[in-house]
């Protein structure tokens, strides 16, 4: 499986503050950009797929919303996040 506990547990050390910080925006968003790349690839090679398309466009939707509450609410960690996951080109 692509996501696993260890891999989830990473995930949050590395952008959540601890591995148990598993309710941080940060952390979540992370986590869904992890998701949404493996789903990208997976729709690569997999176009007619559509369940997945649409889990896809969920998952964006949900990081989008995510993003915007730490824009509004704390602006430098947004920069920080945005900057360290390479989502803005």
């Amino acid at each position: 499986m692509y996501l696993d506990s260890t891999k989830k547990k990473e995930i949050f050390s590395k952008f959540g503050g601890s591995d148990t910080n598993t309710g941080s925006v940060e952390g979540q968003v992370a986590l869904f950009s992890f998701r949404i790349s493996h789903l990208t690839e997976h729709l690569k090679k997999n176009r007619k797929d559509y369940g997945t398309q649409r889990a896809l466009q969920l998952l964006v939707g949900k990081r989008r919303s995510l993003l915007d509450y730490l824009k509004r609410n704390d602006i430098e960690k947004y920069r920080a996040l945005i900057k360290e996951l390479g989502l803005r080109r």
